[in-house]
């Protein structure tokens, strides 16, 4: 027994009474925080922590207001864990809480083969019911999202990260031109997407993953979830990769969500894809900066590559109809074909091979997971060896953010249009928006 298994044991014991804990093992998912499940007294269990307070130094709230939050959530009928304990600092294991293990589907590929249903009907009436939660019944330490100020602190994040990712600075000035006035405040969940819900053959059993919650435009959480990243492949399926935006719309509607405005959703859809584009920025600086040193996070910081095709297509219909239908450039020479000593290249497909064949094999659970990672962090870097592209451009960024280049510039596209297909298929190479974006762009 491990001493996590020893401490758990004694909490769950003071949390609901005497039993037995078995089973604790880590899940391989989630990209902040650690989630271990176990069974006590026969009955599953999930432990969402943080293994120190230091993690959570730079969060807007605590754990302690995450788990009031989602209890809060469930006594309002939504479909959120249902919390039997908080970690306190003598419990010893760090900050987080307990919440009763629901046993339905997370996997967005398994859900998205064979969705119930009722899925889009679900989605859309659980957000509802998510943005009627009761204002005084939302801790006070739930902050309020002011629209303007945050995305002034994205601009000024993407500057300390260099500033020169042309379709970046591309959708900050859309963003900053695009700025609509405050909506009605409501409870955002803010990751409310395939991922972060579970699924059984009734629909959707329940509502994961509270941490970035705020106040704010309910049109936030609308799109979110529609973003290409997050609908896993079903690009025809624009709402959560399940059904169409008119199916999802009205059930929000008819669950008593407040009636959608187009161009809102449009501007949270641009906006959510440029925070996440500087989200797995920011992944990377977390690894460069030593606090979180294992290897999704560099790779997560290469699916920036993701967003900013996602960025050039969502914001490519701005530029003049003979710029939209003008071709692609041709991309880089590939690199050297090798001779002589092995070159970098083919001792990182080497480590790559004996990570495939003597590690991966013996690996388990979050071991098994870190190895696969592991290969496809070399496998980026054989394949950049081989293209030798690169996304930045700091002139050309800075103009774009000024507004002194727009993409009515002959070529622009064109060049932004190809910059993100080589990156993307560096970094992504498997992902769906990438084929889609050369069938219509004809790259």
């Amino acid at each position: 027994m491990t001493d996590l298994d020893t401490l758990l044991a004694a909490f769950m014991t003071r949390a609901v009474g005497p039993g037995t804990l078995s089973g604790l093992g880590r899940l391989s998912g989630g990209a902040n925080m650690e989630s271990w499940a176990f069974d006590f007294a026969g009955e599953p269990y999930v432990l969402r922590r943080a293994p120190s307070a230091e993690y959570m130094a730079d969060r807007p709230y605590g754990h302690v207001t995450e788990a009031a939050l989602v209890m809060a959530a469930h006594a309002a009928g939504v479909k959120a864990p249902e919390v039997v304990g908080v970690l306190a600092d003598g419990d010893g294991m760090g900050t987080g809480y307990v919440m009763k293990r629901v046993i339905a589907e997370v996997n967005p590929a398994k859900i998205l083969a064979s969705p119930p249903p009722s899925l889009v009907a679900d989605l859309g009436r659980e957000l509802a019911r998510i943005h009627a939660i009761p204002a005084e019944t939302i801790p006070d330490a739930i902050p309020h999202m002011d629209t303007a100020a945050a995305l002034a602190e994205l601009k000024a994040r993407f500057l300390t990260y260099g500033g020169d990712r042309p379709a970046i600075a591309l959708a900050i000035k859309w963003c900053e031109d695009h700025l609509s006035e405050p909506a009605p405040p409501v409870l955002v969940h803010a990751d409310y997407r395939m991922g972060n819900i579970m699924v059984d053959a009734d629909g959707l059993a329940v509502v994961l993953d509270w941490e970035l919650a705020h106040r704010g435009d309910a049109h936030e959480d609308l799109a979110f979830g529609c973003m290409t990243v997050w609908r896993f492949g079903r690009l025809d399926n624009p709402a959560f990769g399940v059904g169409s935006l008119d199916e999802y719309f009205a059930a929000y509607e008819a669950a008593g969500g407040t009636p959608v405005d187009r161009t809102r959703f449009r501007f949270w859809l641009v906006y959510r894809t440029l925070w996440w584009a500087l989200g797995c920025l920011q992944m990377g600086q977390a690894w460069r900066s030593g606090a979180d040193t294992t290897v999704e996070r560099v790779v997560v910081g290469r699916r920036t590559a993701e967003q900013e095709l996602d960025l050039v297509l969502l914001l490519e219909e701005e530029a003049p109809e003979a710029e939209r239908a003008r071709a692609l450039p041709a991309s880089p020479p590939a690199a050297a074909a090798p001779a002589g000593e092995p070159t970098n290249r083919e001792i990182v497909q080497a480590v790559r091979d004996w990570i495939e064949g003597a590690i991966k094999p013996r690996a388990e659970g979050h071991a098994k997971f870190e190895a696969v990672v592991a290969m496809n962090a070399l496998g980026i870097v054989m394949r950049d060896l081989d293209a030798g592209t690169r996304a930045e451009d700091a002139a050309l960024s800075a103009a774009l953010m000024a507004g002194t280049t727009t993409l009515a510039q002959p070529g622009l596209l064109a060049k932004l249009r190809r910059a993100a297909i080589d990156k993307c298929a560096v970094d992504s190479p498997k992902y769906a928006a990438l084929g889609a974006a050369r069938s219509l762009w004809g790259g």
